[in-house]
């Protein structure tokens, strides 16, 4: 079965606000991650998170700068 996190644990594994996905999540801004509703609970796959990061992840600036066109 697939690892499902918290908002707050998904927060800490990217390092970032949990804040920052709560928002994003509700504006559609942002960070533009999947997640799964269960009532009223919020959670995220580990695999997206990955995906996420190997998505975003460059060798140097040039290509970051790119990717952002």
């Amino acid at each position: 079965m697939e690892t499902l996190l918290d908002t707050h644990q998904a927060s800490e594994y990217l390092n970032i606000d949990p804040k920052s996905l709560a928002n994003s999540r509700s504006t559609g801004i942002g960070i533009n991650l999947p997640f799964i509703k269960v009532g009223k609970l919020v959670r995220y796959k580990l695999s997206d998170l990955e995906a996420y990061i190997e998505s975003r992840t460059y060798n140097t600036a040039g290509e970051a700068k790119e990717a952002m066109k």
